[in-house]
Formats: C-alpha cells, sequence, structure tokens
C-alpha cells in the first residue's frame, strides 16, 4: 500500500521544462507588462522554469508555507535543500541558490510567488503581483532592482500557486 501511494504522487510531482498554455500566457503578459515601461523581453529559462514548476509543485502538495514559513520556502520531501523563508529574509542565500541546486544554472535566482484559494490564472497572478510594491519592482526593475538585468525568467503555475524565477545570467541550457 505504502509503495503504491508513492507511485501515485510520482506524476504529480512531475515538471517540465516546457511551459502549459497557462505558463505561456503569464510569460507573455509579463513581458506585455514590462513593454508598457519601456523594458525589454526576457528570454525564457529553461533550468529556471524547471525550478518554478518544481516550486509550485512544492507548494501545493507538500505545504511548506505555513507558520512562520512563506510562500519562497522549501519542503524536505524533495531532491532539494529544505528551507523556511521568513519575513525578515533572513534565510534568502537558501532560495537564491536553488537554480544551482538544481540545475546546471550556477548563478543566483530570485523569485515572486502569488496564491490564489482556487486555480490561479495568469492575469490574477500578475494582478497580485503589480499590487505588491516589492513584487511590481521585480518585475519592472524598480527600487532594488533597478540595476538587474534580467537575463533569463523562468514561469511555474500549478493549481492555486504561480512562481516566476528572474536570473541576471543568461541560461546555459
Amino acid at each position: 500500500m505504502y509503495k503504491l501511494f508513492i507511485l501515485l504522487l510520482l506524476p504529480l510531482f512531475t515538471v517540465s521544462q516546457k511551459l502549459s498554455a497557462e505558463e505561456e500566457k503569464l510569460y507573455q503578459i509579463i513581458l506585455n507588462y514590462r513593454k508598457q515601461y519601456g523594458l525589454p523581453a526576457i528570454p525564457l529559462s529553461k533550468s529556471l522554469s524547471f525550478v518554478a514548476q518544481t516550486h509550485v509543485k512544492d507548494l501545493m502538495i507538500n505545504r511548506p508555507d505555513n507558520g512562520k514559513c512563506n510562500m519562497h520556502s522549501w519542503s524536505d520531501k524533495g531532491n532539494w535543500k529544505s528551507c523556511c523563508y521568513t519575513d525578515d529574509h533572513r534565510y534568502a542565500s537558501c532560495i537564491w541558490n536553488k537554480p544551482a541546486e538544481l540545475t546546471n544554472y550556477k548563478e543566483y535566482g530570485y523569485e515572486i510567488c502569488a496564491w490564489s484559494s482556487s486555480d490561479i490564472t495568469p492575469e490574477q497572478a500578475l494582478q497580485i503581483w503589480k499590487e505588491s510594491p516589492g513584487h511590481n519592482a521585480m518585475l519592472l526593475n524598480l527600487k532594488q532592482w533597478k540595476s538587474a538585468d534580467w537575463k533569463a525568467i523562468g514561469i511555474g503555475i500549478y493549481k492555486g500557486y504561480a512562481a516566476v524565477w528572474f536570473g541576471e545570467a543568461t541560461d546555459p541550457e
């Protein structure tokens, strides 16, 4: 029975380096949003998409985002180091290192996440990020992200979660 349970969960936790239709839509509306502000397109990254897709599934299936741990947290239920990310950003490097931990992308990655109690749409995710000064700053290279030169972006959507990962290095994939 235990082995059967694990086998049933494995298909749920597979990730793809290709984007689903919803992920592709989110990518396009982010590019369109940036274009409105005269910002360049960001090349899609297979590596960062893998990280984003892995993370949204971890969030949905394993729920590491509870108590003090926010949505940037990772569970201890996968082939990665677990991490409880708190609002004080004390363990930021645990998150920034996820691309190097999971892929051949060896530079830091920076993430924005959104959640909805039902399946999240690309439009809902973007609206949540636009309304959050910190997330909007990352999308539009404002404030602390003004000098960031995004050369890679990864997209993940799964059920109620959406994640976007940004990187300042070109994806080696």
